[in-house]
């Protein structure tokens, strides 16, 4: 089997500062009692998970500063390679604050640098010169000021050019733009499916219905995220349900990257979708048994892989949601 490359794109990469509290005291003082500090971001994140199942990847994006210098160091230490733009502005830092004794957590993103007209134009003459050109590109997350809101439909159009395939991972007018391009995959959770399209999905039929109708829109592969459910994943001949077992969740930060990086895995890879769905809920579940945005271990991968459930759904049962009966 081909070992192929998978290409990130993260336009607005971060430093993230994971910090634990052991109860946390609004409009008071608070200390913590761990501090972890980890390279973030939705292609980095991805970079990270393909990199700790050893799988090929290379990170590109914008990066700047001491911070940025930091996420490099980072990313160096974890041996994901890299091929960043420099920038003149900081790479934002975001914060994640988990409070140990209820278990909730509280993310604080900044919008991140200004992103200057030449220095998008070195960041796109280097996208032009992948080398080596990858499989599938990965591309998704928010975008820092300076970057025009189409960029997500300029990059999958552009990588169709080359015949590479891009899976998109964003949200609102960037996830509702890119998709008119009509990329390979697409991977919304139900609140992002639910804007996309305009109507509430409260059931698992009406999540199934979005998938084809996301298919319909010109996507080859439309996969739902449902959190703890796992996901729901068409295409235009089957529609498939992947089921993850139950666990303690300890951070849910960074699953849905981990869960982009199962199915990048195996489709770059020309594996089947089933296959696929099955590594990326294992993924995306081990992910949140690590604290902060540690993501996933592989060895936690490989024992929650045979306890995925994958179920097809029946051509009768779909016929039923098509026709809304």
């Amino acid at each position: 089997m081909k070992n192929a490359l998978i290409a990130t794109i993260t336009l607005n990469p971060s430093l993230d500062q994971h910090i634990t509290v052991d109860g946390l005291v609004v409009d008071g003082t608070n200390r913590w009692s761990r501090l972890h500090r980890y390279a973030g971001g939705k292609g980095i994140d991805v970079s990270r998970a393909v990199h700790e199942m050893e799988g090929r990847t290379v990170a590109y994006g914008f990066i700047g500063g001491p911070v940025g210098r930091a996420v490099e160091i980072l990313l160096d230490e974890e041996e994901v390679p890299f091929s960043f733009t420099p920038i003149h502005r900081e790479t934002r830092t975001n914060f994640i604050i988990t409070d140990s004794k209820t278990s909730k957590q509280t993310r604080i993103d900044a919008p991140g640098p200004h992103i200057s007209k030449s220095e998008f134009e070195r960041f796109q003459r280097k996208m032009l010169r992948m080398r080596p050109s990858p499989d599938l590109i990965v591309m998704g997350g928010s975008l820092p000021p300076g970057i025009p809101s189409d960029v997500y439909y300029s990059m999958i159009m552009e990588a169709k050019t080359f015949g590479v395939r891009a899976i998109l991972d964003s949200d609102a007018q960037w996830l509702a733009e890119g998709i008119k391009a009509k990329p390979y995959l697409v991977k919304p959770n139900v609140r992002e499916a639910e804007g996309l399209l305009g109507r509430e999905l409260a059931t698992e039929d009406a999540i199934i219905k979005a998938a084809l109708d996301i298919v319909d829109m010109g996507v080859k592969i439309a996969v739902i995220s449902r959190g703890s459910e796992g996901i729901i994943a068409a295409t235009s001949k089957e529609v498939l349900k992947a089921i993850p077992p139950e666990v303690k969740v300890r951070s849910a930060v960074g699953a849905g990257d981990c869960t982009i990086a199962g199915l990048a895995l195996k489709l770059a890879n020309e594996e089947s979708l089933s296959k696929a769905c099955r590594l990326a809920v294992a993924l995306g579940t081990a992910a949140v048994l690590t604290p902060g945005t540690e993501l996933a271990r592989r060895s936690d991968v490989e024992a929650l892989l045979p306890q995925v459930k994958i179920k097809r759904i029946t051509p009768s049962r779909l016929s039923q949601i098509i026709s809304g009966r």
